[in-house]
C-alpha cells in the first residue's frame, strides 16, 4: 500500500473515531477537524500519531482543535 493511501486511511479512521467519541456525524467531524486544524495536525504528525492508540490520537486531536477555537 502506498504511503499516501496509508495516511488517507488513517485520517479516515481518526475522523470516524472522533465522530463516535463526540456523537456527531462523520461529515460534521471532518468539517470540525478541518476548520480547527485537526486534519492539518494529522498530516504533519502522521509519523508519530499512527504509532499511538486511537484513543490517544483522538485526545491529541481534541487538544489541537480546542487550541484553535474548537468546543469539543
Amino acid at each position: 500500500m502506498s504511503e499516501l493511501k496509508k495516511k488517507i486511511n488513517y485520517t479516515v479512521v481518526c475522523v470516524n473515531e472522533f465522530a463516535r467519541k463526540f456523537h456527531i456525524t462523520e461529515k460534521k467531524a471532518f468539517t470540525y477537524l478541518y476548520d480547527h486544524k485537526g486534519i492539518e495536525f494529522l498530516k504533519e504528525h502522521y509519523d508519530i500519531e499512527h504509532t499511538l492508540s486511537l484513543d490517544d490520537a483522538v485526545e491529541d486531536l481534541t487538544i489541537v482543535c480546542r487550541n484553535n477555537g474548537g468546543k469539543y
